[in-house]
């Protein structure tokens, strides 16, 4: 029998606070194209994941690599720009890692968004949607997970102040349900069909994992997908990373009000002592 992977997460958590890293009120996790949030950021402090020998970095384009920590709407914040994928050769370990030591620091609230393929044809791409409910086909468990049938992971509190902050700014946002596959290759039209069959509104290749280990480790957890771009099957046009990128950048100003708003909106006892 294998041992299981050792447990970095610790190591992490104080490597960012020997950088400087500590204190957030929440972490935002800035998916595909999106990492341009970070310009929105007052008292801004680059760290290079070069930097921290334990933190995991992707080769995936989109994804800079870096963690930011800076003041948004009066908050503390981290941002996260830059994350690796279970495709990329990683376990569910390594997926999870960031999020967790951002938990052990005492971070208590974590914003996870994605990039990802929309299976609604009337939503427009590019499109803002909270995810409410996650699938999990990765056929993989986080660490620490809460056990199944334990209760969504997702936050009611996090979820009304996204839309709150949605409606302030004039931000259309849609609501659904996320399914996380493994990936690389974007999925087929029949394997759209099928998750639709089970409900999923978007479908990305992140996410999920995260979630769940950040629920796990006491963090309340929103998600918001940019939905860049239709579903194979929902349209015939043959889909690319690039593309993805691009629908991100178009969604950018959307995305920064919606978060900030989000940000303002955050319980005034998630304040770091």
């Amino acid at each position: 029998m294998s041992e299981a992977p050792e447990d970095l997460a610790p190591v992490l958590a104080a490597e960012m606070t020997a950088a400087g890293l500590g204190g957030a009120e929440i972490l935002l996790v800035l998916g595909s194209g999106l990492g341009a949030f970070v310009d929105e950021l007052e008292e801004a402090r680059d760290c290079s994941y070069e930097d921290l020998p334990s933190m995991p970095r992707s080769a995936v384009p989109g994804h800079s690599g870096r963690f930011v920590r800076g003041r948004v709407a009066g908050r503390e914040v981290l941002c996260q720009a830059g994350r690796v994928h279970l495709y990329e050769g990683h376990s569910s370990e390594v997926v999870t890692r960031a999020v967790r030591a951002a938990a052990l620091q005492g971070v208590p609230h974590v914003l996870l968004t994605n990039a990802a393929g929309g299976l609604q044809k009337d939503w427009p791409v590019p499109s803002l949607m909270r995810a409410t409910e996650h699938l999990n086909m990765t056929h993989q468990e986080a660490p620490g997970a809460a056990p199944e049938g334990s209760g969504s992971v997702y936050s009611e509190e996090l979820g009304e102040a996204l839309v709150q902050a949605a409606t302030e700014a004039g931000v259309e946002l849609e609501s659904g349900v996320y399914a996380g596959m493994v990936g690389p290759g974007y999925e087929t039209a029949a394997e759209i069909s099928w998750l639709a069959g089970l409900g999923a509104n978007a479908v990305g290749m992140s996410t999920v994992l995260e979630a769940d280990a950040a629920h796990g480790a006491g963090m309340e957890v929103v998600a918001v997908s940019c939905i860049t771009n239709p579903a194979a099957g929902i349209s015939t046009k043959v889909l690319n990373h690039q593309e993805v990128v691009q629908a991100g950048a178009q969604a950018a100003r959307s995305f920064a009000a919606l978060i900030i708003g989000l940000v303002g909106n955050l319980p005034t006892d998630s304040m770091q002592v």
